[in-house]
Parts: structure tokens; C-alpha cells; sequence
């Protein structure tokens, strides 16, 4: 759900600033996923360990079958190769 919010925000937002826009949209995706997973971990309960690894591993595994379309990685997606 993150990633969505997070996606449409970018899209709507970035106008005539291009790559350096989703560039930043995927920095802050990369950011809440793992920050937030390293904080989940942090807890040092076996449910926020779960949940911080699920959520750090589902960001990548997103990343790599997505082409880095859904968190950004991939910023020629978006802008038709500007």
C-alpha cells in the first residue's frame, strides 16, 4: 500500500522535474522500507522481527519482479527516457 500511495504521489507531483523526481520517490520508498524494518527488527519481538524482515524482503522481491516500476527504481518507466 506504501508503495502505491507513495507512487501516485510521485506521479502527480514530479511535472517537468523528471528522473530527479521519482529518483527521490524511490529514495524515500527505499527509506521507509528499510528503516522501518531495521526499527521492526530493532523491537527485538519475534512478530516485529517477522514483520520488519517480510517487509524489507517484499520490497526487493517487489523491486526485482516489478522491473523497479513499482518502487521507482526505474525512473525511464515514468519518463519515456528523458
Amino acid at each position: 500500500m506504501i508503495n502505491l500511495v507513495v507512487g501516485l504521489i510521485v506521479l502527480t507531483t514530479t511535472g517537468n522535474r523528471g528522473p530527479s523526481g521519482v529518483a527521490f520517490g524511490a529514495a524515500v520508498l527505499a527509506l521507509v522500507a528499510f528503516a522501518g524494518g531495521a526499527g521492526l527488527i530493532a523491537l527485538r519481538r519475534p512478530w516485529a522481527r517477522g514483520l520488519g524482515m517480510g517487509l524489507m524482503i517484499g520490497w526487493a522481491l517487489l523491486s526485482v519482479v516489478s522491473v523497479g516500476y513499482c518502487t521507482g527504481l526505474n525512473p525511464e518507466m515514468y519518463t519515456g527516457g528523458i
